[in-house]
């Protein structure tokens, strides 16, 4: 393995993409732990200045699914969703990570919801808000398993699901440019997710991610990104939308308008503080108006959608505003911490 890491390593350094199954065997390397920091950061380097080919990113996926520590599904015949994006964007408030809360809640029974996360690089990411909110990020896996059954979604923290990933992560820090794990988080989620909705920051990063899951398999899944270079669907602009079924890719766009959505501003959505984060997510939960609201409605009525739950995204929000509405969102919120905290 290690000589045909050193092979590879060096067609990387000569400007030539890796083939899936090179793209693997060097990442499984790196995962063992088969590559030093200046070799890793050369590698990471050389891979970002052109961009990660689809081949790179399914290998170095497959590589990272066999690291992980997985999720034991309850025995079903349920699709299981993730709402993890790449990140990269302006930052807003934590609208995949409540998209998922609504999500369960209002499709309780019809799809279990594993959301796979990190902390941020601005301190206000799904992990940091979560636990905010009384969410014991680091639940086992066991007690992952234990809220899919009971409430419908979990929350798998990409460091204790993906252990091996710390032979690259001093390197990332101080490298302190995007590299190709940035865009592998949506692609390796702990649960084995069938169904996903992927939102990320440019138009290039959405064709080769939807190229992606296709080639990894998948029930039905969204990979989405804004006209305005937002990594979730937003009501700031028209989205751009590839559907991935049975192997083949759809490309679509979505304005939030036609929807009955209000256009809004990226300056009304943003977040400049963890608390100014972890209170949009509860007047979210509460179902207090405003354009907050409404993309997190958005965004999990396609997850519904993505899950097959529902035949269109107008059908998805029906469903997503009446469990505001009953304030069940908020219930599996309560419960969620519940759950977790006795971990």
């Amino acid at each position: 393995m290690q000589a045909h890491a050193d092979t590879y390593f060096q067609q990387l350094l000569d400007g030539r993409p890796l083939a899936e199954p090179e793209a693997e065997s060097v990442f499984a390397t790196l995962l063992a732990g088969g590559l030093d920091e200046s070799r890793i950061a050369a590698m990471l380097a050389a891979i970002a200045s052109r961009g990660p080919t689809v081949d790179e990113l399914v290998g170095a996926a497959r590589a990272m699914r066999r690291f992980a520590t997985p999720v034991a599904i309850p025995a079903t015949s349920l699709p299981v969703l993730d709402t993890c994006g790449t990140g990269g964007a302006p930052k807003l408030f934590n609208v995949s990570t409540l998209g998922a809360i609504v999500t369960a809640a209002a499709a309780r029974g019809q799809v279990l919801v594993a959301k796979h996360g990190n902390r941020s690089r601005t301190g206000r990411g799904s992990a940091e808000v979560l636990e905010a909110l009384g969410v014991n990020i680091h639940a086992s896996p066991e007690v992952q398993a234990k809220c899919l059954r009971e409430i419908g979604v979990c929350f798998s923290y990409a460091p204790d699901h993906h252990p091996a990933a710390r032979h690259a992560a001093a390197v990332r820090k101080k490298l302190g440019f995007p590299t190709i794990f940035n865009l592998l988080g949506p692609l390796v989620n702990p649960a084995g997710a069938t169904c996903q909705l992927v939102g990320t920051y440019s138009k290039e990063n959405a064709a080769k991610l939807a190229a992606a899951i296709a080639r990894l398999g998948t029930r039905r899944s969204m990979v989405v990104t804004s006209e305005d270079g937002l990594d979730e669907l937003t009501t700031t602009a028209p989205n751009v939308v590839h559907l991935i079924e049975e192997g083949r890719v759809t490309t679509s766009s979505l304005d939030a308008v036609s929807l009955g959505l209000r256009r809004t501003t990226i300056a009304e959505l943003r977040a400049d503080s963890l608390d100014a984060a972890v209170a949009i997510a509860r007047a979210v939960l509460e179902g207090v108006p405003g354009p907050a609201l409404e993309m997190v409605l958005l965004n999990a009525a396609a997850s519904m959608h993505a899950a097959g739950v529902v035949a269109d995204v107008r059908a998805g929000l029906v469903m997503a505003r009446g469990a505001v509405a009953s304030r069940e969102s908020e219930r599996t919120l309560a419960r969620f911490v519940e759950i977790t905290a006795s971990a």
